[in-house]
């Protein structure tokens, strides 16, 4: 792989400011294009703000100047292209916009130039099918917030080439990000599959009448989330013993959730205009500053993971 420091990233919303920063804190200058100067304001706004996070907790390695120099605006897809051999775009999650980007992209960068979609779910074989060179378009899924969590899921397409998935992971994992590739393209990738199957059942247990939302969170928080971040699912089986979690699963399968048409508590939740935070109320109830306080300490929490796995502590 090319050691290359000048990368180009698409998008400065919620995403995109995130993955622009990371690059840039870690070196590289990164061409920041957008539609607009006025969107271009909002993320470079976003980006400072992090920054000054990031400097308080002490985890920066240059000076927020230095960092922010590294960065160059820009709202014309010639200037951003450039000479450039990794672009990574993280604009609407929608397949025509995406496809459009990549039209206009391909009209200006190298053949070898790495093209890096930040997509939860759509699948790149289809955003692939109309590049004229396939083969270098590939999935780096950031997990929101970007700035924060760790995880970057590398997905290939059906035409991606393997040395594109191998060069993405090395450089993903050079911004400080775990990047984990997978073999293949799946409907939801990995994580979110994990996340909705565990959903289906936490919902299916509140409408079941067998525990309230409370419980359900509260036993997740204090037993599986805890051994998950140390032991994912799979060893945690092992650990156990395969013969054990095979008796288990022989008897409990067949009760577990399985719909497959869409999720009925979820359904009325929605219908009823309870959409969580962004409403008001949900499962809970979120008036006044209550959301805002959870978001917090959950980032809290996050910027104290994410120190100590720049710092380790060496005592």
């Amino acid at each position: 792989m090319s050691e290359t420091k000048v990368i180009t990233n698409i998008g400065a919303g919620t995403m995109g400011h995130a993955i622009a920063l990371q690059f840039a804190m870690n070196g590289y200058n990164v061409n920041l294009l957008e539609t607009s100067s006025e969107a271009l304001k909002r993320g470079l706004k976003l980006i400072e703000a992090d920054l000054e996070t990031f400097n308080h907790a002490g985890i920066l390695t240059d000076f927020p100047n230095q960092i922010m120099a590294r960065i160059h605006p820009t709202t014309s897809y010639e200037l951003a292209l450039n000479d450039t051999e990794f672009v990574i775009e993280s604009v609407v999650e929608d397949m025509a916009v995406k496809k459009q980007v990549w039209a206009e992209v391909e009209k200006y960068v190298k053949p070898e130039t790495i093209l890096a979609t930040n997509t939860s779910g759509l699948d790149p074989t289809e955003m692939q099918a109309d590049l004229d060179h396939p083969e270098r378009l590939v999935v780096a899924h950031f997990w929101n917030p970007a700035q924060l969590m760790p995880l970057v899921e590398v997905v290939p397409g059906q035409q991606t080439d393997q040395s594109v998935v191998d060069q993405t992971v090395t450089r993903i994992t050079q911004i400080g990000k775990h990047a984990v590739p997978l073999k293949k393209v799946a409907l939801g990738f990995v994580g979110n599959r994990i996340q909705l199957a565990v959903l289906r059942e936490a919902l299916h247990i509140v409408d079941e009448g067998i525990a309230t939302p409370e419980a359900v969170d509260e036993i997740i928080k204090t037993s599986l989330g805890l051994r998950w971040s140390l032991v994912g699912p799979i060893a945690s089986a092992d650990l156990g013993g395969l013969d054990v979690f095979k008796k288990i699963s022989d008897y409990l399968y067949a009760d577990l959730a399985n719909q497959t048409d869409g999720d009925p508590l979820l359904s009325k939740m929605v219908a009823e205009g309870h959409l969580g935070l962004k409403s008001g109320s949900g499962f809970y109830d979120w008036q006044g500053d209550a959301g805002q306080q959870v978001v917090a300490q959950r980032d809290e929490a996050l910027l104290a993971h994410l120190k100590d796995d720049v710092q380790p502590d060496t005592k």
